[in-house]
């Protein structure tokens, strides 16, 4: 024999409000905690989805390969020969950070996307989802070999297929408009636009165009009916995408190493652009640092053909003197004089030129052109000092002396410059410029650096198990269900009972799978005549006690049952409590007062007719109305037929003379009424018995619906004697709070 001990909250029992907000304190966190041992089932779905989920992305995603390159930049030093007197004129020096500037310039980057055409975007069209992987997955053994298609699906590349575009020209408005390439038979393309049209068609290789649009496929590998998708973009947003896509970052501080990476699906594509960008860049430094070695080559360039017709002109005029003259000759003096003037003459003239050079570069009053000023304003005064000695030589010699002066100053001064041209363009042909490439671009294609398959399916897992706890916890915060009885008895309710949930009572009433459809409909047999054991019926046999001691304060011995709603098990409770009453040897009738929906006949297999509303319309009398149940000491009135007018019925004086009469006849007589926020009939009943009892739910009446039921009652007059708290359910978030400790069972070894 097996006694188990049921779940009974002392009606008279005390609690202080500051030993009650202390178990309210500690229930809340721990209450939470046993909210998600409850719902652990759906937690562990929700992540398993979410971690399968993350599998299958961080498989299927596309992987992203990094290019990576090095470059060196050095201080740049040095000047051109030839002209290293000329102060700051070839200096130069760069930075890193500037370098790294220039490096992603629209200047380099733009030249690099118009290389490789890289506004030009082709690709073969891959079967949703799995497509990618079977593209990437297939390894060629020959030039050429395609996959074969799956499922059907030829229009999508599966592995092998290729395609160059050499030109690809759209009107304005169809830039960034993505078209669709058809592989025809026999090399024939064709190009629809979004909506199927075919705009141009031809041979691969032609250039196909129709005014508007033009088209040069220079290479195509794939199956006839293969399909690509192809889009001309704006250069400028592909130079800025480009742009933020490469990463330039110096390695170490003024360490002059700039590490170069850029991230794409396509190694080789990757290695390409970059290697291009630095190809470019390279390129134009040497460009930048032979600038001015260029400048000043194309400024000799300039006065070089200046010089030499001076030069001839000053020749031709010297020899016809001569001629006229036959062949006169300078005097030893006046040799001297020459001498000195030529020099003079010929530093005058190369100050003139540097003159000149730096007024391209500098303002007047810039020190350094001050200061060439200054030099040829001291050589004129030499100049001028010497053209007195001449004026006192005869006029033959002056004038032999300035013709000859002329042709050898010319003479000098060209030599001079032919000599500096050869020297600067030796110069600009071997700049290096002070930035070289160390190591070219190169991916490591064993090792994508995206995605990161484990840290993708360890995020999904931990999402997966967040928002699954989000969602308990949510569902908790917005669960207003009573789950403790505590929350009862502090609006001043005692708690007579606390009946668990019986599991054997659905299978009883074939409910297990039907909770939530057609409730209580097919219910038959009585739990406590079938299943006395069960841990509900001892939990009633509890209840029964506490009314023993309860009743003896109370008018007579008339016990309504009532509810807030319906759902709440007042049937299951009259019932079973009539049972465990009557098997203590007590004489007890049950009144169906439900005339709306009464269902108490099914559970004692008994018909309806001939019930509570036949008697009370006067039908029939009482004695016709009480039936023998099949549980000794137990009578039943079935609600009857169902009336139009239960509330005043239940007001008519019959109602009042059969309470008087039962009364007297049986020990206990348990009414049945339905829920009080539905209907009156609750508080009319209530009025004639002499204790008035609430049955809630587990989880389902909120305790503002609690205390409306209360005051329901007490505005007709009725006082509630307590609670009875069914359907109680063991729950993780219960046994972590006060209440949860209560739950035992406690059965006897078989």
């Amino acid at each position: 024999m097996s006694v188990q001990q049921p779940i009974v909250v002392n009606s008279m029992q005390q609690t202080s409000p500051t030993k009650t907000q202390e178990a309210t304190n500690d229930i809340d966190l721990m209450a939470l905690f046993g909210a998600l041992v409850d719902r652990k089932f759906f937690i562990a779905i929700v992540t398993a989805v979410f971690m399968l989920a993350g599998v299958f992305i961080a498989m299927y995603s596309t992987p992203i390969f990094q290019a990576t390159a090095m470059i060196q930049v050095e201080e740049s030093s040095g000047s051109v020969p030839g002209f290293d007197d000329m102060a700051g004129m070839f200096e130069s020096s760069s930075k890193s950070i500037t370098e790294i500037e220039l490096l992603k310039s629209r200047s380099v980057i733009g030249e690099a996307v118009d290389t490789l055409k890289l506004d030009i975007v082709a690709q073969p069209n891959l079967f949703p989802v799995i497509g990618g992987r079977s593209y990437r997955k297939f390894n060629p053994i020959n030039e050429g070999d395609l996959a074969e298609p799956s499922y059907g699906a030829t229009s999508y590349a599966w592995g092998g297929e290729q395609i160059e575009i050499f030109k690809f020209n759209v009107p304005k408005y169809a830039i960034g408009t993505v078209f669709t390439l058809v592989a025809e038979d026999e090399n024939n393309i064709s190009l629809l636009n979004s909506d199927g049209d075919v705009i141009l068609t031809g041979m691969l290789g032609d250039a196909l165009t129709n005014g508007q649009f033009e088209l040069t496929v220079s290479k195509l590998v794939a199956r006839p009916s293969t399909t690509f998708t192809i889009s001309r973009k704006n250069r400028l947003n592909t130079i800025l995408e480009l742009q933020s896509a490469i990463n330039a970052s110096e390695k170490g501080k003024d360490s002059g190493i700039v590490n170069l990476s850029y991230q794409h699906e396509n190694p080789e594509y990757a290695e390409t652009v970059l290697n291009k960008i630095a190809e470019i860049y390279v390129l134009n430094n040497v460009e930048r640092n032979s600038a001015e070695a260029k400048k000043s080559l194309d400024f000799l360039e300039v006065q070089l053909p200046e010089i030499k017709k001076q030069l001839e002109v000053s020749e031709k005029l010297f020899n016809d003197y001569q001629k006229n003259k036959k062949s006169v000759n300078i005097t030893l003096e006046t040799q001297g004089v020459l001498e000195q003037i030529v020099e003079l003459e010929t530093k005058l003239q190369d100050l003139d030129l540097k003159r000149l050079e730096m007024s391209r570069k500098f303002k007047r009053n810039h020190p350094n052109y001050q200061g060439i000023l200054e030099q040829i304003s001291a050589v004129e005064q030499q100049r001028d000092a010497l053209a007195s000695k001449v004026k006192k030589l005869p006029e033959t010699q002056q004038k032999l002396l300035r013709l000859t002066r002329d042709v050898q100053v010319g003479n000098e001064i060209y030599m001079s410059l032919l000599s500096k041209v050869q020297e600067l363009d030796i110069v600009r042909a071997g700049t290096v410029g002070n930035v070289r490439i160390i190591d070219v671009a190169e991916v490591n294609t064993t090792q994508p650096v995206k995605p990161k398959k484990a840290l993708i399916a360890v995020m999904a897992t931990m999402l997966g198990a967040m928002l699954a706890i989000a969602i308990v916890l949510i569902q908790k915060a917005m669960h207003k269900g009573v789950e403790d009885p505590n929350e009862i008895e502090a609006i001043g309710l005692p708690v007579y009972a606390s009946v668990p949930f019986s599991s054997f009572q659905d299978e009883l009433t074939g409910l297990d799978k039907l909770r939530n459809k057609n409730k209580n409909k097919n219910t038959k047999g009585i739990l406590a005549a079938v299943n006395p054991a069960d841990l509900s019926i001892e939990a009633l046999r509890s209840l029964r006690t506490s009314l023993h001691f309860a009743m003896m304060e109370s008018k007579n011995n008339v016990i309504a049952i009532s509810g807030p709603s319906p759902g709440v098990g007042k049937s299951f409770i009259s019932s079973n409590l009539a049972v465990v009453l009557a098997q203590s040897d007590q004489k007890v009738l049950v009144i169906d007062a439900d005339m709306r929906k009464g269902y108490m006949q099914k559970q004692f297999e008994l018909n309806w007719e001939n019930g509570l509303s036949d008697y009370l319309s006067g039908r029939l009398p009482l004695s016709k109305t009480i039936k023998q149940t099949s549980v000794e000491n137990l009578h039943i009135v079935t609600r009857g037929m169902i009336p139009p007018n239960p509330s005043e019925l239940l007001m008519h004086p019959r109602f009042e003379e059969l309470v008087n009469v039962v009364k007297k006849d049986y020990d206990i007589v348990l009414i049945d009424t339905p829920p009080i926020l539905a209907v009156t009939d609750a508080a009319i009943i209530g009025n004639h018995a002499g204790s008035t009892l609430i049955v809630t739910r587990f989880g389902q009446n909120h305790i503002r619906e609690i205390e409306l039921t209360r005051n329901r009652f007490e505005q007709n007059g009725v006082d509630v004697k307590g609670v009875v708290f069914n359907g109680v359910l063991k729950k993780a978030s219960n046994a972590y709070g006060y209440y949860g400790y209560y739950n035992y069972e406690y059965k006897s070894d078989k």
